[in-house]
């Protein structure tokens, strides 16, 4: 890759309230798993390498504070002993691919020594001056790697919201191609990702290319369509809908995207 784009934020918090800083981004991350559809991901807390920064104790405390976090959220996870940042601990999610590989995902490190260098501090209750605690976090992680577990996730045939194409106008011969037009102008205006296969191919092949390209919903026009002013509703699973007005059509899309089912 020429490139590498990741959602990171960071937190910075008193040493005593790094367990619940933690608890929520970890309550973050599961939230978006479940929103992109991940139902099977690990967590991973990876502890101090060989060389690290910082002292033995002040890695204890921040490992302690993973660990208790992780138990609060109620999440069981493995230990990768060594495969800490040599700044501080983390906390990895990993997603699976196709072929059950794990990939780093949603991550959460503790650091110590950024806080050091650049002279971060917070001043206590007694007016003293202390160091803060940085917390890295991403919910997603590499976007790029992400995106391919996604699309692993999947297989390619995303759900409605995500779908880059949501529908298509299959018009059966070149004389409905006007018609077809019209409904897709209609579902733009309503924010529906579609397009029109206005190609002079047979109906069939259309179909069985926009089923290829997992397209969820393909709007077949011909005469009987025209006359009814609606479309006969196809699925990318093959099943039939059949005729349907297209106001109905366009809330059966939004509903889909709406739920994100």
């Amino acid at each position: 890759m020429r490139g590498f784009t990741q959602d990171d934020a960071h937190i910075f918090c008193r040493p005593d309230q790094i367990q619940s800083e933690v608890v929520g981004v970890i309550e973050l991350a599961q939230f978006m798993m479940r929103t992109f559809g991940f139902r099977e991901y690990k967590m991973v807390l990876a502890t101090r390498p060989d060389h690290y920064a910082g002292t033995p104790e002040v890695w204890e405390q921040a490992t302690n504070a993973l660990m208790a976090a992780l138990t609060a959220a109620g999440l069981p996870y493995e230990e990768d002993p060594g495969g800490g940042a040599f700044y501080g601990p983390k906390i990895d999610v990993k997603l699976a691919d196709a072929m059950g590989r794990g990939w780093q995902g949603p991550t959460i490190q503790v650091d110590f020594t950024l806080p050091q260098r650049f002279n971060v501090c917070y001043i206590s209750e007694d007016g003293s001056e202390h160091l803060v605690t940085m917390i890295h976090r991403t919910v997603l992680g590499s976007m790029e790697r992400f995106f391919a577990c996604l699309v692993e996730n999947y297989g390619g045939a995303f759900p409605v919201w995500l779908s880059p194409v949501q529908a298509r106008v299959i018009p059966i011969a070149d004389r409905h191609a006007e018609y077809a037009t019209k409904v897709e102008d209609v579902l733009r205006r309503s924010d529906v990702r579609v397009d029109t296969d206005v190609r002079s191919e047979r109906v069939g092949s259309k179909i069985r290319d926009a089923q290829l390209a997992k397209i969820p919903f393909m709007l077949v026009v011909g005469d009987k369509e025209v006359a009814s002013e609606g479309a006969s509703v196809r699925l990318r699973s093959g099943e039939d809908l059949g005729l349907q007005s297209i106001p109905d059509v366009e809330r059966q899309i939004r509903s889909a995207v709406d739920s994100r089912v």
